[in-house]
C-alpha cells in the first residue's frame, strides 16, 4: 500500500501535466485534473496533500476554483500552489491574497518545483502538528476545548445544511473535588484519564467525539443523533461510569457517578452554536441539582435517567 503524499495537478493543458507528472510521479501519488469542475470534485474526493492549479482555464479560473476550494471545510486547509504562464506581479499578489501558498511560472524548472514542494508539505506538516498539539488535553489524551470549538463549528454547519440533528452532551463527575482532597491530585488525575477511556470505549462511531471541557467537566458530540439517541449513550455512559471499579489508593471509594445533560437540535436560521452550550450546560446544571447521577434533557425528568 502506497504511503506517497498526493499531490492534484489541475492544468487544461495534458502535455503540462505529463510534464509535471514525469519528474513529481517517483516520490508522490498524482492526482489529475483538466478543468475546475473535476478538480473540486477531486480535491473533495482525495484530499490532495497539495495542489498545484494552473490559473488560465476554460469555464472556471485557477481563481475562481481556489475561492470554492477556501470555502470548504474539507479543503480549505489543503496548501495550493499557482502554476502559470502569467508573470506580471498582480497575478502573483491576487493569487496569494486568495489563499495560495506560493506561485510558480512556466516553463517549469523540476528543481525549483520539487523544492518548493517539498518546502509547502513540510509546513503543511509542521502546522498540523502545532494544531494539534494545541486542541489536545495532555493528560486525557482527548481533544481540548479549543478542539472542541473547531469541530463543533464544522459539525454545526453540517447539520444545519443537512437538515439533520446534533446531539450534546455535557457531563461532570459528581463530588470530584471531595474526591481529590480525599485521596489527593495524582488520584485525581488517574480518575479523568479513566473518564475518558469510559467515554472512547462507549462511543462506537468515528463521527461521535469526546472531548475534556476543563476540570471534571467533559462534552461529547453526536452527529446525526436525536434526542432519544442522545439520551440512550448518556445512560451508557453514566451506568459505565457507575460500574467502574477503582483500583489503588482510592479503591475505598465506593462508586464514581457523574451528572449529565443531553439535548440534540437540528439547526435553524438564528440559532447559535453558543446557546446550543448553554443549553447543555443548564440541564447538566438541573441533573446536579435534582440529586446527581441522572440525565437530564428537555423531554426527560430528572430521574436517575427515567422518564416520569
Amino acid at each position: 500500500m502506497s504511503v506517497n503524499q498526493k499531490i492534484l495537478i489541475v492544468d487544461d493543458e495534458k502535455m503540462n501535466i505529463m510534464a509535471l507528472a514525469q519528474f513529481l510521479k517517483p516520490g508522490y501519488d498524482i492526482i489529475v485534473a483538466t478543468d475546475g469542475a473535476t478538480a473540486l470534485e477531486a480535491a473533495s474526493k482525495h484530499i490532495p496533500d497539495i495542489i498545484l492549479l494552473d490559473i488560465l482555464m476554460p469555464d472556471m479560473s485557477g481563481y475562481e476554483v481556489l475561492i470554492q476550494l477556501k470555502n470548504s471545510t474539507d479543503t480549505m486547509n489543503i496548501p495550493v500552489i499557482f502554476i502559470t504562464g502569467l508573470n506580471n506581479v498582480s497575478d502573483e499578489e491576487k493569487g496569494l491574497s486568495l489563499g495560495a501558498v506560493d506561485y510558480i511560472t512556466k516553463p517549469f524548472n523540476q528543481t525549483i518545483v520539487k523544492a518548493r514542494i517539498k518546502a509547502q508539505l513540510n509546513m503543511a506538516h509542521y502546522i498540523k502538528t502545532i494544531e494539534k498539539l494545541c486542541m489536545m488535553d495532555a493528560l486525557t489524551g482527548l481533544p481540548n476545548r479549543r478542539g472542541f470549538d473547531s469541530r463543533i463549528d464544522v459539525e454545526w454547519g453540517r447539520a444545519f445544511r443537512e437538515k439533520k440533528p446534533l446531539g450534546l452532551i455535557m457531563l461532570d463527575i459528581d463530588n470530584f473535588k471531595s474526591f481529590n482532597d480525599t485521596f489527593g491530585h495524582p488520584q485525581g488525575d488517574s480518575l479523568l484519564q479513566s473518564i475518558a477511556e469510559i467515554l472512547s470505549k462507549t462511543l462506537n462511531r468515528s463521527s461521535d467525539v469526546a472531548v475534556r471541557w476543563g476540570g471534571e467537566e467533559f462534552c461529547v458530540l453526536l452527529p446525526d443523533t436525536d434526542l432519544t439517541g442522545t439520551f440512550n449513550i448518556a445512560e451508557q455512559i453514566r451506568t459505565n461510569v457507575m460500574n467502574f471499579k477503582i483500583t489503588g489508593p482510592a479503591e475505598s471509594y465506593s462508586s464514581v457517578t457523574v451528572s449529565l445533560g443531553a439535548c440534540s437540535k437540528i439547526p435553524g436560521e438564528g440559532d447559535t452554536a453558543a446557546d446550543y452550550l448553554s443549553e447543555a450546560d443548564k440541564l447538566l446544571y438541573t441533573a446536579k441539582k435534582n440529586g446527581k447521577n441522572m440525565t437530564c434533557t428537555s423531554d426527560f425528568t430528572p430521574n436517575n435517567g427515567k422518564k416520569e
